[in-house]
């Protein structure tokens, strides 16, 4: 993912050039405006990396210790005809061969579902790097975004592992940011007189949900703190549930008699 340029902006983007490309870009395909969930997830985690110093530090250079050849302030000596800025420089380039060795930053892919990402857990991972292959056990963090990228230090041996998330679509739940959205078909006679129904939340939890008495078709029912986790805090999102109506096929003859009724009157 080009974070630089999900966000249209060039490598060397001041913080308030950044902020105000992701405000204008996050306005234009907010889901709650009509756009399109996934860009606006895209647009999300560009912002989150580039807009904190750490994070665009690292993902601008994910191997940042390097050593230079060389005395400082250009000087040069030589003792007893040996060279000792050829010393020194073969000295820095062993320290630096050492250290890339024994910092190699590997990177994959890791495809979730969103129960995953709801309950978080422990998964292990079979990566093919240079050395064979390898078996890494790693954390999936509780509501990462689609896309979203851990670093995990010092676990090929002595190297790095940066996994990037993907997630799968959802049968039943879409997700928008850490809200979930589902249908639920309802009966127009229902909505008349009021209802209610169980309904399965993504943590497998059962609930009682209300309609009340004449309720609009296709209105949204909110259940509070029943969405995804909100990545590195303890809140939730919520669940959204809309009623799409249908007409029965057998209607008792009483009701129909009696909206005729009320139409006549």
């Amino acid at each position: 993912m080009e974070h630089y340029q999900t966000l249209g902006v060039a490598k060397t983007a001041t913080p308030d050039e950044i902020k105000k490309a992701y405000r204008k870009l996050a306005s234009q395909h907010h889901p709650d405006k009509g756009g399109d969930t996934a860009m606006f997830q895209k647009i999300q985690i560009a912002y989150d990396t580039l807009s904190d110093p750490a994070k665009r530090q690292q993902y601008d250079n994910p191997m940042t210790q390097r050593f230079g050849g060389g005395q400082p302030g250009g000087f040069h000596f030589n003792m007893n005809g040996f060279n000792m800025d050829d010393i020194f420089g073969q000295m820095f380039r062993q320290q630096n061969q050492q250290q890339a060795q024994r910092n190699n930053v590997f990177r994959t892919t890791f495809w979730i579902n969103l129960e995953q990402v709801y309950s978080g857990g422990e998964e292990v991972l079979k990566l093919q790097t240079p050395t064979g292959l390898h078996m890494v056990r790693v954390h999936v963090p509780k509501g990462i975004p689609d896309g979203g990228q851990v670093k995990y230090e010092k676990v090929i041996e002595t190297n790095d592992l940066i996994v990037e998330y993907r997630i799968h679509n959802h049968l039943k739940y879409e997700r928008r940011m850490n809200d979930l959205y589902c249908n639920h078909s309802i009966s127009v006679l229902d909505l008349i007189v009021g209802a209610s129904f169980e309904f399965t939340t993504i943590s497998g939890k059962t609930l009682e949900v209300t309609v009340p008495p004449k309720t609009q078709p296709f209105m949204h029912l909110k259940l509070a703190g029943h969405g995804l986790p909100m990545h590195d805090t303890s809140a939730y999102g919520d669940q959204i549930i809309l009623l799409k109506s249908y007409i029965p096929d057998m209607i008792d003859s009483r009701i129909t008699d009696s909206i005729l009724l009320s139409k006549a009157q």
